[in-house]
């Protein structure tokens, strides 16, 4: 088990800060999301080289339709092309690629790219890269336990059997392990409903770095404090002797 080892096996990061980023140089912030999707090749490839076995990227939230409607679009597009331009590095990294989230807001074009990045690294059997998009935790939460109430009323699931695991298998995707370290780049201290069921016993480490600046370095930083962190999931320092 993952939380025996000093190193995360799965880790997550809430992208934050391309906004501010532009601003703080006079541009769009369109540009920091340009940016900022430039330096999501760079961290997938860094994580996969330090052992990572699962990244899990906040690229867009549920509550994200709520910005600017260019904005909203410059995002769709910029997604779309990062799956067609980096798929084949991908598959050549042998990254296996999974979008969560719920995919019925997504144009017909995007979901058609995300099905074929999909099907294109199903066989890699490297690093799992999760990129959430229109993603919202309570939201996973709600539609796993409306898919268990339609299982038990089917009667293919017992009420009475229903476990943590039988909700973690609902989840998207059903075999994610939970999140050792979730890492929130751009300096806010909150989690904003990203992985609520994942992160029970997660670490959580908060960097004032904007997510364009968020180099391999800061990676690296992340991972040696959280080698050095205590966990004890409940239990005692002197349990784990």
């Amino acid at each position: 088990m993952s939380d025996k080892k000093s190193f995360p096996e799965h880790v997550a990061i809430i992208l934050d800060g391309n906004g501010r980023w532009a601003k703080e140089r006079g541009r769009e912030r369109t540009y920091g999301h340009q940016v900022g999707a430039a330096n999501v090749k760079t961290i997938v490839r860094a994580a996969g080289h330090m052992g990572v076995k699962v990244l899990t990227l906040y690229a867009f939230s549920t509550e994200n339709w709520k910005r600017p409607p260019i904005e909203v679009r410059f995002l769709m597009k910029l997604f779309k092309s990062y799956l067609i331009s980096q798929l084949r590095e991908l598959v050549e990294d042998n990254v296996q690629v999974h979008i969560v989230g719920e995919p019925s807001a997504l144009s017909d074009d995007l979901r058609k790219e995300i099905a074929a990045c999909e099907k294109d690294t199903a066989k890699c059997d490297g690093m799992v890269l999760n990129v959430a998009i229109n993603y919202g935790g309570r939201m996973e939460i709600v539609q796993a336990v409306q898919q268990i109430a339609r299982e038990v009323k089917s009667g293919s699931l017992d009420a009475e059997s229903i476990t943590e695991e039988t909700i973690s298998a609902h989840l998207y995707p059903s075999d994610a392990q939970d999140v050792d370290l979730m890492i929130r780049t751009g300096g806010e201290s909150r989690i904003s409903n990203f992985l609520l069921w994942q992160i029970s016993y997660g670490e959580l480490y908060f960097t004032p770095v904007l997510w364009p600046d968020f180099t391999e370095e800061e990676l690296s930083k992340a991972i040696d404090w959280f080698t050095g962190r205590d966990r004890r999931f409940g239990g005692l320092t002197e349990d784990k002797k």
